[in-house]
């Protein structure tokens, strides 16, 4: 096998790429899971852009804020783009079956992806480890709030299944993995994984974390 030109696998470990791809790819599936919102609703066109946009850059948005960097959908139109580009796609999907099901298993990856997304901007913006993950955290989880309030519909926060704790996880295996200086793709791609397996085995099995239990 012919080894990859060096100066085409370099930019494959510059930090500003992995981030870059990661945002990307969570604003995608968070945009995707707002416009399923909204066609479970029965909204116009125009209701799900505003799901879309709202549930796709909402969490990095509060998290670029509480940092103080300049809100990265702002400084780039492609972000918004993609947001707009998921609602028309839901849009012409049309009436599915699955269509719903798909919004939990969307919010699955992009609780793991916007988790180590999240993280790793906060690590690069030389934040400390915990606040890290809170921010990981926030990331992966306000745009959701935010869609399932607007959509009437019970927030992330309030249900007992493990949805939070996926994202915390994410973040969490990413900061540990990342401690010992390994590269940033191996731990991204680990600590994405393991917060969408969380998050799909609280799907698939019911799991959930115990409540405060009742006085006797």
């Amino acid at each position: 096998m012919t080894p990859l030109d060096p100066a085409l696998t370099e930019p494959l470990r510059d930090p500003r790429t992995v981030l870059a791809a990661l945002d990307f790819a969570g604003v995608a599936v968070f945009a995707a899971t707002g416009a399923l919102a909204a066609a479970r609703e029965k909204h116009d066109v125009i209701t799900f852009a505003f799901f879309a946009a709202i549930t796709g850059v909402g969490g990095g948005t509060l998290r670029d804020l509480l940092l103080g960097l300049p809100v990265f959908w702002v400084q780039d139109w492609r972000y918004m783009a993609i947001c707009l580009l998921a609602a028309v796609a839901i849009w012409l999907i049309g009436q599915r079956d699955w269509r719903f099901r798909a919004l939990l298993w969307l919010d699955a990856i992009g609780l793991g992806a916007y988790g180590v997304m999240g993280t790793a901007k906060a690590e690069a913006a030389g934040a400390h480890p915990l606040i890290c993950i809170v921010m990981g955290t926030l990331t992966a989880c306000f745009g959701g709030v935010v869609r399932d309030t607007l959509a009437g519909q019970p927030s992330i926060l309030l249900r007992r299944e493990i949805n939070v704790t996926a994202a915390i996880l994410a973040a969490t295996l990413y900061i540990i993995l990342r401690i010992p200086e390994a590269p940033i793709w191996p731990a991204a791609i680990v600590a994405a994984v393991a917060g969408f397996m969380l998050r799909a085995g609280a799907l698939r099995w019911g799991w959930t974390l115990p409540g405060f239990p009742e006085r006797k």
